[in-house]
């Protein structure tokens, strides 16, 4: 693989000092390429959250090097001291639940981040709605969150995370409040934009029915991770 996408290198992240120190992560090596989706799974307590914090920039890691799109980020100390601009640019986050901004129709909710970026309103919504068209819910781009269905919004907020063309996205427990049809089709969706945008797509999940989508995992369990290749079934 090239060192586009991401790639972690000796990823560690301890809690606490001395005698109390917790090691959360230990040595964490991982890598994604772009257009690849691939799964982070592990029971409750194995580090699933601490590693996502530390690639989202949330957390600080301890020590190690994470590479973003060909350029360092973290090499025992963040490289990029705007961290909330990282974010914003370089990171896509879709979680569990929407967190779609109420008061917000879905284009403004997918077209606020490359405002905030500094793109004009006329062209930030017309890359939202791009977006909005590719994932197939165009003719909901004028409703608010509330008047959408549990995968509109799921969608919206995919499309969301896409919108600055990142070259990673984190997803957190992306699927956790759909039924199985609009799981797969979420999932089905992720493949999809990943291979478009050719971005890089880390998914925690708990959830059996995608597990068997994947082509690579990793699992982690007590802050380490181990890597097989999945089924890659789509269906």
């Amino acid at each position: 693989m090239s060192n586009r996408g991401i790639r972690i290198e000796n990823l560690s992240k301890h809690f606490g000092k001395g005698d109390t120190a917790v090691l959360a992560l230990k040595n964490i090596n991982m890598q994604v390429a772009p257009g690849e989706v691939v799964g982070l799974i592990g029971p409750s307590g194995s580090g699933k959250s601490t590693l996502l914090k530390c690639l989202g920039a949330v957390i600080d890691p301890t020590s190690g090097r994470v590479v973003l799109d060909d350029e360092i980020i973290f090499d025992d100390g963040w490289k990029q001291h705007d961290l909330r601009a990282l974010r914003r640019d370089k990171i896509g986050f879709v979680f569990q639940a929407p967190y779609l901004i109420p008061f917000l129709d879905a284009t403004d909710n997918v077209a606020l981040l490359p405002m905030l970026a500094g793109m004009s309103d006329d062209e930030a919504r017309k890359h939202a709605m791009e977006l909005l068209t590719a994932l197939d819910v165009q003719h909901r781009a004028r409703a608010m969150p509330a008047q959408l269905s549990g995968g509109e919004q799921q969608r919206v907020a995919i499309a969301r995370g896409l919108v600055n063309r990142p070259p990673v996205i984190l997803a957190d427990e992306p699927t956790a409040p759909l039924d199985s049809q609009r799981t797969l089709a979420v999932i089905r969706i992720l493949n999809t934009m990943a291979r478009r945008f050719e971005t890089a797509v880390i998914v925690v999940t708990h959830d059996e029915k995608i597990i068997p989508t994947f082509k690579r995992i990793y699992h982690i369990r007590d802050g380490v991770t181990h890597e097989e290749a999945g089924e890659g079934r789509s269906d």
